[in-house]
C-alpha cells in the first residue's frame, strides 16, 4: 500500500513511473499524493517479481527500490524483517487505515506484540509476566533480523522460531497482524482459493491487549467480543477502541457512599496502585475506599488471598481459568437496572483460538477445581450461607412477575440459580395441563406455556431416561453453564418424584424442517444464516465449553428459527456428556435420527464430535436442495447413506475434473436462480466434506464456521 492514511480516489487516480526515474502515485485533481525516492538513480523498469516484491531496476537488473523494504501489515516469504521495520495492522476489518497494533524489534532486540492506542501503549506477546528467558527468547544480539522461508518456517535473531502446520514448498504463505491485533501465519489452499490459518501467536484473543479499549472488558461469546461492566456505557458502538465511559461522576468519596460490585472471573491487566498478599477480602476492599484513584480491585485465592488496587481500567478480559474477581467501586445510590451481562452473554467458555486446529495455551497452571477447593476450605463457612441467600434471593427475585429487569434474567452473577425450579403443578398451570403440544422427539414431548410474567416458554417433558436422579442433575447443571445465541436458552427445570422437565425458551418461527421442505420455501439469505448460525452454535458446543458437548441428534427439526431467522439449536446437553480429551467415549445407546447419523453408530465405534459434524453435512447438503436426503436422487430406494455416498461421489469427481456449472442443478429449483452462486458452491463442498464416512477427514465445526465466514459478503 501507498501512503495507506491517504487513500486517493478509487476512480481518477494513477501511478506512473516518471522519467526522472521516481514512481509516482497522483490522486484525481493531479495532485502527487506519493512517489520513491528515486528520482536522481538510473531507473530503466518496475517489476513485480514472483516472489510479491515490487522493484525498480536500472539497465543491469539492480535493485534500486523495494516494496520489501515498506512493509505495510504483511511479511511475506523471504521479505526480512528488520530494527527499521514494523508491521502495522489495518484500522479494521475492511479499512486499510493504519491500527494500532505493531509487530516489531523492540529496543531490547527481542520481537514483540504492541498495542499503541489513543490512551495508552502496552506490550502483550511474549507474555509481559515473563521476562526474556522464561520467554524463550534471548536479547543478546544486534542484527535484529526475522525472516520467514519458503518452507513455512520463521526464525528471528532474538531465537523465536515456529512454522506452520504444512511445512513444505509450493505454498503460497503470508505472516499478518490482523486488525484484532493478533499475528497470524496464512497457507493459501488451493482447492478452496481461501487463507487457512497454520499457526498463530495468542490463542486466547482477548489477552490482546487494549482490543476492548478503556474500562471495556473482552469476553468469548463464543468468538471474542467487547462488553461494558455495571455502571458503564459503550462510548462509541462502532468503535470499541474507544472503551467505555461511566454513568457517574467519578468522586472522592467515604466509605458510605460507595459499594463494590463482582464480576467473577474478570481482570485488568497492569495499572495496579497497590500489591498486597496475605489479605483479607475486607482489608483489600478498605485500601480501594480509602484511595481517591482507586476505580476496583482484584481478588484472587491461590491459597492465599492476593489484592490488586486498579487506577485505570484497561486490558479487561474474562476467562473461566482466573482464580479471582474484579469489583468495581461505583456510587452506593446508582441504581443497575438494564442488563450488564457483558454483551448480553454470559459466557462461561473459554475460546481456544476458533479458526484453528493447535493446543489451546493455558493462562494460569492451577485447575479451577483445585481452587474452588481451596476456596471452600478457607471460607466454607461464611460463603456457604452467603451462597444460599444469594440463590433464595435470585430464584424470588428472578421469577416474581412483571418488571423483572432483564439483568436479573441475564446476570452472570446468578451462580448456579439462572434458571429456577418449577414445582409440577405450577407447569400443569401454565402449559394448561399440558395441552398445546409444539413437537416430540426420543428424548420427550414439548408443550407451550405461558408464566405468570407472561413469558412463552416451551415445556418438556423428559422420557423415562432420565428418570435416574444423578443423571438428570449432572446434566442440568452443565446445560446451566451453557449459553450462546444459537443455543436455546434453559429458564427453568421439575425434578419431582418421576416427573423430569424441563422449561426453555419459547422461539417465534418454530423448527427449520417447518420453513424448509415443501410446501414452504425459505430464503436463501435465511438459509445462509442458518448454516452459519447452527454452525457457531455446534462450535461452541464442541470446543469453547468447559464441558464438551456433543449433540448427537442435529437435524432440523432441533433447529428452531427466531422472529429474525436467527437459528437456536435445541436439545443439547439431553445426550450423554464426553469430558475433554477422555479417549474412549462411549454411548449406553444409540442416539440420533436415521438419516443424520454418522456411520460410526452402527460400527460401534467411540462417539466423538464428528457425529455432529456428519448430521450438519447432512442439514446443510438439505439447505441447498430445500427437501429431504432421502428425495434427493433416483438411488433414493437404496437408502439413504447410499444416496449420500452417490451424491457425494458425482460431486467428487465434478471437483476433481473442474466442473463447475453444476451448481444449479443442484440449488432448490424453487427459488428460482435467486441465491448465491459462490455461497452454494460452499455450502456443498462443506456437505461433502462433513458426510466423509472416515471420521478423520471430516472437519471441525470451528473450521466450518471460518470458511462460512470468508463468504458471508458474497452475492
Amino acid at each position: 500500500m501507498a501512503n495507506r492514511d491517504r487513500p486517493v480516489n478509487g476512480r481518477g487516480s494513477r501511478i506512473s513511473l516518471q522519467r526522472d526515474g521516481a514512481m509516482v502515485l497522483n490522486d484525481i485533481d493531479g495532485s502527487n499524493v506519493w512517489e520513491t525516492n528515486t528520482t536522481s538513480a538510473n531507473v530503466d523498469r518496475a517489476e513485480l517479481l514472483d516472489s510479491g516484491n515490487l522493484a525498480l531496476k536500472d539497465p543491469s537488473g539492480k535493485i534500486l527500490w523495494q516494496s520489501f523494504d515498506f512493509p505495510i501489515d504483511t511479511l511475506l516469504p523471504n521479505q526480512p524483517l528488520t530494527k527499521s521495520k514494523k508491521l502495522v495492522s489495518l484500522l479494521a476489518r475492511k479499512s486499510f487505515y493504519s491500527g494500532y497494533f505493531s509487530f516489531y524489534f523492540d529496543s531490547d532486540n527481542v520481537l514483540k506484540l504492541m498495542y499503541d492506542g489513543p490512551d495508552i501503549s502496552s506490550l502483550y506477546w511474549p507474555n509481559p509476566d515473563y521476562n526474556v528467558y522464561q520467554n524463550g527468547r534471548t536479547n543478546y544480539n544486534s542484527s535484529r533480523l526475522a525472516v520467514l522461508d519458503e518452507m513455512g518456517s520463521f526464525s528471528s535473531s532474538d531465537r523465536l522460531q515456529f512454522g506452520a502446520t504444512d511445512l513444505g514448498f509450493g505454498i503460497k504463505r503470508r505472516l499478518t497482524i490482523d486488525y484484532d491485533g493478533n499475528l497470524r501465519l496464512y497457507s493459501l489452499n488451493n482447492s478452496s482459493g481461501l487463507w487457512d490459518i497454520t499457526w498463530v501467536a495468542l490463542t486466547e484473543e482477548c489477552t490482546v491487549h487494549g482490543i476492548c479499549g478503556r474500562n471495556g472488558i473482552c469476553v468469548y461469546t463464543p468468538d471474542p467480543k467487547c462488553s461494558c461492566p455495571p455502571g458503564y456505557e459503550v462510548s462509541d458502538p462502532s468503535n470499541w477502541i474507544k472503551g467505555c465511559k461511566p454513568k457517574f461522576n467519578q468522586t472522592c468519596s467515604q466509605a458510605k457512599d460507595v459499594k463494590f460490585v463482582e464480576i467473577p472471573e474478570v481482570d485488568f491487566y497492569g495499572f495496579d496502585l497497590n500489591y498486597s498478599n496475605q489479605i483479607s477480602i475486607d482489608a483489600c476492599r478498605k485500601l480501594c475506599v480509602e484511595d481517591c484513584r482507586c476505580e476496583a480491585f482484584s481478588y484472587r485465592l491461590t491459597g492465599q488471598g492476593v489484592c490488586y488496587t486498579k487506577g485505570t481500567l484497561f486490558n479487561g478480559y474474562r476467562s473461566p481459568g482466573f482464580p479471582g474477581s474484579i469489583y468495581l467501586k461505583l456510587p452506593a445510590t446508582l441504581e443497575i437496572t438494564e442488563s450488564n451481562s457483558l454483551n448480553g452473554a454470559n459466557p462461561t467458555c473459554t475460546l481456544q483460538e476458533s479458526k484453528i486446529s493447535i493446543g489451546s495455551l493455558s493462562m494460569y497452571n492451577n485447575s479451577s477445581k483445585n481452587l474452588r477447593w481451596v476456596y471452600l476450605y478457607w471460607f466454607v463457612s461464611v460463603i456457604g450461607a452467603i451462597e444460599v441467600v444469594l440463590v433464595l434471593l435470585s430464584w424470588s427475585l428472578l421469577f416474581r412477575g412483571k418488571g423483572v429487569p432483564t439483568s436479573m434474567e441475564d446476570g452472570y452473577r446468578l451462580m448456579a440459580s439462572q434458571f429456577r425450579k418449577f414445582s409440577y403443578a405450577e407447569l400443569r398451570k401454565v402449559t394448561k395441563k399440558f395441552k398445546e403440544e409444539l413437537g416430540r422427539g426420543a428424548s420427550g414431548v414439548v408443550y407451550k406455556g405461558v408464566l405468570a410474567d407472561e413469558r412463552v416458554v416451551a415445556v418438556k417433558r423428559l422420557g423415562d431416561m432420565y428418570q435416574g436422579e444423578e443423571v438428570f442433575r449432572a446434566e442440568l447443571g452443565t446445560i446451566g453453564k451453557i449459553n450462546h445465541m444459537n443455543l436455546v436458552r434453559m429458564w427453568g427445570f421439575c425434578s419431582e418424584h418421576s416427573h423430569r422437565v424441563l422449561v426453555y425458551e419459547h422461539i417465534e418461527n418454530g423448527s427449520l424442517d417447518k420453513h424448509l421442505f415443501p410446501p414452504n420455501l425459505l430464503g436463501w439469505k435465511e438459509r445462509f444464516k442458518v448454516a452459519l448460525g447452527t454452525a457457531k452454535g455446534l462450535a461452541y458446543l464442541h470446543h469453547e465449553c468447559l464441558e464438551w458437548v456433543i449433540h448427537c441428534d442435529v437435524k432440523p427439526e432441533n433447529i428452531l428459527l427466531d422472529s429474525d431467522y436467527e437459528p437456536k439449536i435445541a436439545d443439547f446437553g439431553l445426550a450423554k456428556l464426553s469430558q475433554r480429551g477422555s479417549p474412549s467415549t462411549e454411548f449406553s445407546q444409540i442416539r440420533g435420527t436415521k438419516g443424520y447419523m454418522a456411520p460410526e453408530w452402527a460400527l460401534n465405534l467411540p462417539i466423538t464430535a464428528k457425529v455432529d459434524v456428519f448430521s450438519y453435512g447432512v442439514v446443510i447438503l438439505e439447505l441447498v436442495k430445500g427437501m429431504r436426503l432421502s428425495y434427493w436422487m433416483s438411488e433414493a430406494s437404496e437408502g439413504t447413506e447410499n444416496v449420500l455416498t452417490s451424491f457425494a461421489g458425482v460431486v467428487k469427481r465434478d471437483i476433481h475434473l473442474g466442473k463447475k456449472s453444476g451448481i444449479e442443478d443442484i440449488v432448490d429449483p424453487r427459488l428460482e436462480g435467486q441465491f448465491s452462486r459462490n455461497q452454494a458452491a460452499k455450502f456443498v463442498e462443506i456437505g461433502i466434506s462433513c458426510v466423509d464416512e472416515d471420521r478423520n477427514k471430516r472437519p471441525t465445526m470451528d473450521w466450518v464456521v471460518q470458511v462460512l465466514l470468508e463468504c458471508e459478503d458474497e452475492a
